[in-house]
């Protein structure tokens, strides 16, 4: 055998490895999502590797990457599509080009990236923007909102909602055409976080004299304390969102110090002054027992009180909204909660409704067995088109 071969050989081996992506018997288009996550682990160990150099923030490298993925604000014969602000906040306006007589139901719609990452102009927010403004017949507003790492918590949740009051205002929604009593807040990873977050403020905000209809919580971020859930322990390495990038979102969304993000990867961060609010986050009691199949609680471990006194943020409802009181649950709007299989963010989103069913809140819970985070919004898959189907159906029933 030649050393051409050989090297061949070996190239192929190496290539397979790198591409190979152990997955369930039963996932779906198995090729296409480990053909997907080859290109994020190319862009994350590039970036990882640019970071390492000094060369720039890991963060700023991805999102150079993601920036050539952002279309222009470009109208079609169903949509209208504008940009403007909303109190100084950028937002994209999508608006169904078909005459209506009648008031538009108004969805405000907050996008992922874990707080650092992504925007209303990356192609795929871009298409669900437009596939939902059509088929709902409903101006859609998609907001944007400052970054980390150059901008930490509160900014984030400031701007989506200071975005959200300036929309629920009277005048403006005479603008737009919208029904003021036909308006409901989605958002999907970091988005359901800042979505659930601003819901929850806006319900007691005696400025705001227009409320929310419904919530669509999209595999949210929900809460800061347990890094060592089920999910996260069964889903560790799983492509897309793996606990370390999971961890380092959040981690981001406070500080640049990785202080922080080294106690939240081992579970080691929360001050024991603080433990009263595990019972928030306690999956023992608030997953469904084929959640909890094979898993068994442990106290978590306390963390120093220094690092909450730096970083208060990750201990703050706005920043975790699991972390709410059940009183102040109680006036939620009408929910619909979507979580996947592969997620480490899956217990999240399972214990939110929990919390909100006991709290008298109306909840739908669309658990997606074979779904995975950030199936909405990779299209070409099949299980992000039925995820859309169902999602954009429950907001034509209930919104």
């Amino acid at each position: 055998m030649g050393t051409k071969t050989i090297l061949l050989l070996l190239a192929g081996v190496l290539g397979a490895y790198y591409v190979y992506t152990p997955l369930p018997d039963s996932f779906e288009e198995p090729w296409r999502f480990m053909w997907m996550a080859t290109q994020m682990k190319t862009v994350t160990n590039l970036a990882v590797f640019a970071e390492q150099l000094g060369i720039m923030h890991y963060m700023d490298i991805a999102m150079f990457y993601i920036s050539f993925q952002e279309v222009p604000p470009t109208s079609d014969e169903n949509v209208t599509v504008m940009e403007t602000t909303f109190n100084n906040v950028p937002v994209r306006v999508y608006i169904p080009n078909r005459k209506s007589e009648a008031l538009r139901r108004g969805l405000f719609y907050i996008h992922g990236g874990g707080w650092c990452l992504l925007s209303a102009a990356w192609f795929n927010y871009d298409i669900l923007s437009r596939r939902t403004a059509n088929r709902l017949d409903a101006v859609v507003i998609s907001t944007n909102y400052r970054l980390a790492p150059k901008y930490h918590f509160p900014i984030q949740f400031e701007d989506v909602y200071n975005s959200l009051k300036w929309f629920l205002r009277q005048d403006v929604l005479e603008k737009y055409g919208v029904d003021p009593k036909r308006i409901g807040i989605s958002g999907d990873s970091a988005g359901g976080n800042l979505a659930a977050a601003v819901s929850q403020q806006v319900i007691n905000d005696p400025d705001v004299k227009i409320k929310l209809k419904t919530q669509s919580l999209i595999y949210p971020a929900l809460q800061t304390l347990d890094m060592n859930l089920p999910s996260f322990q069964e889903n560790s390495h799983f492509p897309i969102l793996p606990k370390s990038l999971m961890v380092r979102f959040w981690s981001e969304y406070f500080t640049t110090d990785r202080t922080l993000e080294e106690a939240m990867f081992f579970n080691q961060h929360v001050p024991e002054k603080s433990s009263h609010l595990f019972k928030f986050v306690n999956w023992s009691s608030l997953l469904p027992e084929k959640f909890k199949k094979g898993h068994f609680y442990n106290n978590p471990s306390h963390g120093s009180s220094e690092l909450a006194k730096k970083y208060s943020g990750f201990l703050d409802v706005r920043a975790a909204p699991l972390l709410s009181d059940d009183s102040k649950l109680h006036g939620l709007p009408l929910t619909y909660v979507i979580t996947c299989q592969y997620d480490v963010l899956r217990d999240d989103g399972i214990m939110y409704v929990t919390r909100l069913q006991n709290a008298g809140v109306r909840v739908t819970h669309n658990h997606i067995e074979d779904g995975f985070h950030g199936a909405l919004s990779y299209y070409g898959f099949k299980i992000g088109y039925r995820i859309e189907d169902q999602y954009l159906s429950w907001l034509s029933k209930n919104l």
